[in-house]
């Protein structure tokens, strides 16, 4: 028996019919964060967007235009402050913490469609996208790690 040296064909790539529902169902859960600063740009977003951190995290700086709506607040207050009828886009600190898959758990319990931004708010940040906070909005440099450094989008 053969055994391939190839670590990356080690276990063989999938057929392309399998590689296509496996990739388009990713994308059915899941944008990023210049999809999402792209939509922003429009008048209307087309799904509301929420930040599911606790306060302190809030109130250190968000994405512009975001609604608050921790975790474990979800299931008591999203039918007061979310038109079910909206897609919904969340949100945590960034691809170290699974807060956004469990708000974005909570919302399908609802019966909400939902989808969660990878990178999280950490990838919005590095990215230089505009940030939020009580005293205004500001703009860092993009990390040339996650964006380039001459603008916010990859062209991917």
């Amino acid at each position: 028996m053969e055994t391939n040296p190839n670590p990356v064909l080690r276990v063989p790539p999938a057929a392309p019919a399998d590689a296509l529902a496996y990739f388009t169902g990713l994308m059915a859960y899941s944008t990023d964060v210049s999809d999402v600063y792209a939509a922003g740009q429009n008048d209307d977003l087309g799904f509301t967007l929420v930040d599911t951190r606790g306060d302190a995290a809030w109130f250190q700086g968000r994405v512009p235009g975001a609604l608050h709506l921790p975790t474990d607040e979800i299931a008591a207050r999203a039918a007061a402050l979310v038109d079910p009828a909206r897609p919904v886009v969340v949100y945590c600190w960034g691809p170290g913490c699974n807060g956004a898959y469990r708000a974005a758990v909570e919302f399908a319990k609802l019966g909400y469609q939902v989808k969660y931004m990878m990178g999280g708010y950490e990838y919005w940040v590095r990215e230089g996208l505009p940030v939020a906070t009580d005293a205004g909005v500001e703009r860092g440099k993009p990390d040339p790690l996650t964006a380039p450094s001459s603008g916010v989008s990859c062209a991917c």
